[in-house]
């Protein structure tokens, strides 16, 4: 019924088997562990992207969840308004909750094809013959699997078979006590590898998004699901421990990655605006300069050099010593000149023809009107 996924699972699982058993044999245990870690390695990466995607779609749910609060409080009473508003919402910062939940969905079928792949080695057929092949595998293949033993256990046995949906239809029901020393470190590690992968990604929530629904989920997550894999690790097979250990280191290993590109950009997008705003904005102890509505810009004159290179000393408008305007070189120019005209008064006094000692006519005072 399900062979869609059955020969997908059981060709991936070939390929990897027939390149480590190439090196190792095709016969011996090493093979078909790494076989089925490399298999689930080809999985996860195909799935790489979706992953992604989940990521950067619960990073925009946590940046407005504060709006989906305000929705659900506004809406508390009207259950159909309150989802319509949740998904123009969420269309609007272009996030797809089903998204997050895309990788998960795709585990499920490689975890149920890989179980009832390596079951159906050790499954004989109903009429007693000789089992021949399985799925993409030949009968040389069975025969190997059969024969490869780790610590003396086959890959495909189990703590306890007799369920069903797990051990698919095997054929020895019951407890197989020889399996436990090998399964149960498995057990172990694979129940501590799923506690640290979700307390790794639980610790990446953003606190000001959470719900009592989120806080439930998160303990599921941390502590349920680890001791559930503890439990019912004894259901599966030795086979079936190494996918979930290769699956939870990858996903360990991916989320740190991930969340640390993540984690850079956004930090580089925010550099990239504060330089932004710093750019447009005035620098810092820098006064504004926009001018007043109607007034013309006043620009500032510069101080001109003295013929003997000195500047002229300006004071400000309205100081109290407003009148020394003067500098020194000027107030020596003017000494000079006065001492200059001295003898002038003294001829313009005798040649004038007025009589009076020092009375100058008038164009002198009005040439030394202009020279002043």
């Amino acid at each position: 019924m399900l062979d869609f996924i059955y020969y997908p699972v059981s060709f991936i699982l070939w390929c990897w088997h027939k390149v480590f058993g190439f090196v190792f044999g095709e016969a011996t245990a090493i093979s078909w562990i790494l076989g089925i870690i490399f298999l689930t390695f080809t999985v996860r990466g195909i799935m790489f992207k979706p992953f992604v995607n989940q990521v950067r779609s619960m990073k925009k749910m946590q940046d407005f969840a504060p709006e989906m609060k305000k929705i659900q409080k506004k809406y508390a009473n009207d259950r159909q308004r309150q989802a319509a508003e949740m998904q123009k919402l969420q269309k609007e910062h272009g996030v797809n909750p089903l998204g997050s939940c895309l990788p998960m969905l795709l585990q499920i079928p490689v975890f149920i094809g890989l179980n009832h792949v390596l079951r159906a080695f050790t499954i004989m057929p109903a009429d007693g013959s000789k089992k021949t092949e399985n799925y993409f595998f030949t009968e040389h293949d069975v025969l190997s699997y059969t024969s490869a033993k780790l610590f003396g256990v086959n890959l495909g046995e189990a703590v306890y078979n007799g369920v069903g949906v797990v051990s698919g239809n095997a054929a020895t029901v019951g407890f197989h006590w020889n399996v436990l020393p090998v399964a149960l470190p498995l057990m172990i590690v694979a129940s501590i590898a799923t506690h640290l992968t979700a307390r790794h990604s639980v610790a990446r929530q953003n606190a000001a998004s959470a719900t009592p629904q989120t806080a439930i989920m998160n303990k599921l997550t941390m502590y349920i699901f680890p001791l559930g894999v503890l439990v019912f690790g004894a259901l599966f097979p030795l086979g079936l421990l190494f996918y979930w250990l290769a699956n939870n280191g990858w996903t360990l290993m991916q989320q740190r990655l991930v969340y640390t590109k993540i984690d850079k950009e956004e930090s580089a997008r925010k550099a990239e605006a504060a330089e932004k705003r710093a750019s447009l904005g005035p620098k810092p102890g820098q006064k504004p300069t926009a001018p007043k509505v109607g007034q013309k810009p006043v620009q500032q004159k510069k101080n001109q050099p003295t013929q003997g290179g000195a500047q002229k000393k300006v004071t400000k408008a309205g100081s109290a010593h407003g009148f020394a305007q003067t500098s020194a070189a000027e107030a020596a120019a003017k000494a000079d000149g006065a001492t200059a005209a001295a003898p002038a008064e003294t001829n313009g006094s005798k040649d004038n023809g007025t009589g009076v000692p020092g009375l100058l006519k008038d164009s002198t005072r009005k040439s030394g009107r202009k020279r002043r």
